[in-house]
């Protein structure tokens, strides 16, 4: 069964991080700039949160704030499940779908290691299918 670990390790676990006094319209830039659709708000230094797409949307087009006066912190999500490595990619799928999320921030030691996206997941999902035919494929061959 693959894990949260064997997508951070094709991936990486790199994350792309802003401190959440940067205003709405820089994090976009930035989000554009890296072709993501969330990032990693941090304050001091630590995870606070996550700010996606879905959070812009609603929180300033909707409420008609300004990109440019708001702070990601005014709108970030924080309410995010938390995983962990070990965590199998079922169980990812399994949260996501039941939350209806698209980011799953990744945790060792209470200590931020990545963030896996539904795309993650289903790319994992195809990697393993693919990997279980070739396996059958060669088992039938001989």
């Amino acid at each position: 069964m693959k894990k949260v670990s064997n997508i951070l390790a094709r991936k990486g676990s790199a994350v792309i991080a802003i401190d959440g006094d940067t205003t709405v319209l820089d994090a976009l830039k930035l989000m554009a700039a890296k072709n993501i659709g969330s990032v990693v708000i941090t304050e001091d230094g630590a995870y606070a949160g996550l700010l996606t797409e879905r959070d812009y949307a609603r929180k300033v087009i909707l409420q008609g704030k300004s990109s440019l006066e708001t702070q990601v912190r005014e709108i970030m999500s924080t309410d995010f499940p938390r995983m962990i490595p070990e965590n199998s990619v079922e169980t990812c799928m399994h949260v996501m779908s039941e939350n209806n999320l698209r980011y799953l921030p990744v945790f060792k030691d209470n200590v931020m290691c990545g963030i896996i996206s539904i795309s993650d997941v289903v790319t994992e999902t195809i990697l393993s299918h693919e990997e279980t035919i070739e396996q059958l494929k060669s088992y039938i061959q001989s």
